[in-house]
């Protein structure tokens, strides 16, 4: 899996650099409109997913009508499925191959996000792992925490420290490159890069909670799923005090422009939306056809008449 994500990002490093050498080395602003531009791109993706569950939604009453037939025989039950999708042109993939495409791509991105030293500041492989086992035993520190490493002297790599200032790691003041440490001395021990953590848990709260609305909007009967609202948003807060800061600020990107660009998607593609403009297809086909029928009654009357 290493290897996809190194292939994919080998191209996405590429962009990252040059977008990051237009904001003079801002790691931030480099992330938030590299952020802006792969989700603008993903957006045809977000169509065909959001087209293809509202195809099942159309065809739903259909494959419930089908279980209460052959619901006990799984096999007739599957033969009769997959006919009734062939008939209907609906793909039983369609909205699964969209999301598994999107979701090696956000993972791959999320390792472009840790490893500045590699795709952007090109340093050696070899020299990165001599860094990593510096500060940790298992040579797992990541790329954002050598820079941290570098940065304040715990490890001196004059190959890295003279590269470092090509990339700018501060955001309004936070050092990105920094790993939050957890405290519930709040008021002795809170740090700046808490800031980190805590957006990503309001941008993915924010993102869930917009969702939700969308969809109870545009599908009434949808299950009510407020009992998941904080679940994302937790796990996107307990896994921000583990990581730099740089990996929390990608996510909160992520969700915020993710989260905007799915709503706008789901409103315009939304199931009503759809499946009226399908009627609409369908009444001016049947138009169409009874006009042509008419039409050939009254050339037959004419040739009839002469």
């Amino acid at each position: 899996m290493q290897t996809l994500f190194n292939i994919i990002n080998k191209p996405l490093g590429w962009v990252l650099e040059n977008i990051a050498s237009i904001f003079s080395g801002n790691f931030a602003a480099a992330v938030f409109v590299f952020t802006l531009i792969i989700n603008l791109v993903l957006i045809p993706l977000s169509i065909k997913s959001q087209k293809s569950s509202v195809q099942q939604t159309r065809i739903k009453p259909k494959l419930d009508d089908l279980k209460k037939r052959y619901g006990d025989d799984k096999q007739k039950y599957s033969e009769a499925m997959q006919k009734l999708y062939q008939e209907e042109g609906v793909s039983m993939s369609g909205g699964c191959l969209p999301m598994i495409f999107r979701l090696v791509l956000m993972m791959s991105i999320y390792y472009l996000i840790m490893q500045p030293l590699t795709y952007l500041m090109h340093i050696n492989s070899e020299i990165i792992a001599e860094a990593a086992k510096a500060i940790t035993k298992n040579a797992r520190g990541t790329e954002l925490q050598i820079i941290e490493a570098v940065n304040t002297g715990k490890i001196d790599f004059p190959e890295i420290a003279e590269k470092l200032g090509t990339i700018d790691f501060n955001f309004l003041g936070i050092n990105l490159t920094q790993t939050p440490k957890f405290s519930f001395d709040i008021f002795h021990e809170a740090q700046l890069i808490w800031i980190m953590p805590l957006l990503a848990f309001a941008a993915q709260m924010l993102s869930s909670v917009l969702s939700m609305r969308m969809q109870k909007k545009l599908n009434p009967e949808a299950p009510n799923m407020s009992g998941m609202l904080l679940t994302m948003p937790l796990i996107s807060l307990f896994i921000g005090f583990t990581l730099p800061g740089g990996v929390t600020f990608y996510w909160a990107c992520s969700s915020l422009i993710g989260g905007f660009i799915q709503l706008a998607v789901q409103n315009f593609y939304g199931p009503h939306k759809m499946l009226s403009r399908e009627r609409m297809k369908e009444l001016v086909k049947q138009c169409d056809f009874e006009a042509g029928q008419l039409k050939k009654i009254d050339v037959a009357e004419d040739n009839e008449n002469n």
